[in-house]
C-alpha cells in the first residue's frame, strides 16, 4: 500500500526549508494579505461549513482582529502562497465568535480528517503536531529557561543556554501476526476500554533498536508470542500527539497467548472469516478500527491476501 493513501499523509505542502531561515522574510510574509492562515482551538480545527467540508483559512487580518499573540507557525508554500496556523484558544476569544465571523465550525482533528480531503486531513496532522510540540517546549530541557520560536517554528533556541529544540516524530510499531488462517488481534486498557474493539499490536520504538527487534520485543512483551518473517508494510503519520506509525506483518512461531495483563485486556486468536465480517461491521465477536487507522489496513489486506 502506498504511504500517502493512508489518512494524514499526502502532505501537498512545500515546507519551505530554505525560505523559513530568513526571520525577516517570515515576518513580512506573516503580514501579506495572500497569506493563509488556519485557525485551531486548543485540539479542534476550523471546517468551513460549505456542503463540501474543508479546511477554513483565513488571512492575516484575524490576529489585529481579535487580538491573537501568540506567533503564527509557518507550515509551508502551496501555489506561491505562504500558510500558517495559529491557536486562537491560546487568546480566550469564544469559538461561537470565531464560527459566527468565518460561517465555521470547530471539530476535534480525528472525525474532522475523516470529511475533508485526504491532503488537507495531512495538513491537519502537521498543523496539530508542530502546535502541540511547541506547548510541551516553552522551556529548555537543558537549564530550564525559556525558548523561542526560530524557523518559522520549526525550531525552538534557548534564551539562556542557546540549546537548539527540533520538533520530535515518536516512532511506534504497529504489527498483525499471522498463524495461518488466524491473526492476533489484542484490547488494551485506555481508549479500547468497555469497547469490544479490537486492533494489531503496536508500541514505542526504544531507543538503539530497530523496527524488527520492537516488533519481536512488544509482541512478546504484550502477547507472550515469538515471531519472526518480520515485513515493512506502510506508514503513518499520526499526530495524536505527534508520531509515525510504522506498519509490519509478521509470522507467529508460536501460538500460546501470555498477555501482559497490566498493559491487555485481552489478545485473540481470530479467524479469517470472522475479520473478513469485521471489516463488513457484521461480526458479532469484534469490532476493528476504520479506515482511518493503519490498523484497518493492515488488517484489510492480510484478510483479503493482498
Amino acid at each position: 500500500m502506498n504511504n500517502s493513501s493512508h489518512v494524514f499523509s499526502g502532505n501537498p505542502l512545500d515546507r519551505g526549508h530554505r525560505e523559513r531561515r530568513d526571520e525577516k522574510w517570515l515576518l513580512e510574509i506573516a503580514g501579506s494579505p495572500s497569506s493563509k492562515f488556519l485557525l485551531f482551538y486548543g485540539s479542534q480545527v476550523a471546517l468551513s461549513q460549505d456542503q463540501k467540508k474543508s479546511l477554513l483559512w483565513t488571512n492575516p487580518e484575524v490576529m489585529d482582529d481579535f487580538n491573537i499573540q501568540t506567533t503564527p507557525i509557518f507550515l509551508g508554500l502551496m501555489n506561491k502562497q505562504a500558510h500558517f496556523v495559529i491557536d486562537a484558544e491560546k487568546s480566550n476569544i469564544p469559538t461561537k465568535l470565531l464560527c459566527s465571523k468565518f460561517n465555521s465550525t470547530f471539530e476535534e482533528i480525528r472525525p474532522a480528517a475523516e470529511k475533508v480531503s485526504k491532503e488537507e486531513a495531512s495538513i491537519i496532522a502537521q498543523a496539530h503536531s508542530q502546535l502541540i510540540w511547541h506547548q510541551n517546549t516553552i522551556y529548555c530541557s537543558s537549564c530550564g529557561s525559556s525558548t523561542s520560536m526560530r524557523q518559522g517554528g520549526q525550531m525552538r533556541l534557548c534564551d539562556n543556554c542557546n540549546m537548539e529544540h527540533f520538533p520530535r516524530t515518536n516512532p511506534v510499531m504497529i504489527v498483525l501476526v499471522s498463524n495461518g488462517d488466524y491473526c492476533l488481534l489484542g484490547q488494551s486498557h485506555g481508549r479500547l476500554a468497555n469497547m469490544n474493539m479490537y486492533s494489531a499490536l503496536a508500541g514505542f520504538i526504544d531507543q538503539g533498536e530497530s523496527i524488527e527487534e520492537a516488533v519481536a520485543r512488544e509482541v512478546l512483551e504484550e502477547a507472550g508470542i515469538r515471531v519472526s518473517e518480520i515485513k515493512y508494510h506502510s506508514s503513518q503519520p499520526w499526530p495524536l500527539p505527534h508520531s509515525l506509525m510504522i506498519g509490519c506483518h509478521a509470522l507467529a512461531d508460536t501460538t500460546d497467548i501470555h498477555k501482559d495483563e497490566e498493559e491487555m485486556i485481552d489478545v485473540q486468536w481470530f479467524h479469517r472469516n470472522e475479520i473478513l465480517l469485521a471489516l463488513n461491521n457484521s461480526s458479532k465477536l469484534l469490532s476493528i478500527p476504520g479506515p482511518t487507522a493503519i490498523a484497518h489496513h493492515l488488517i484489510k489486506s492480510w484478510a483479503l491476501r493482498q
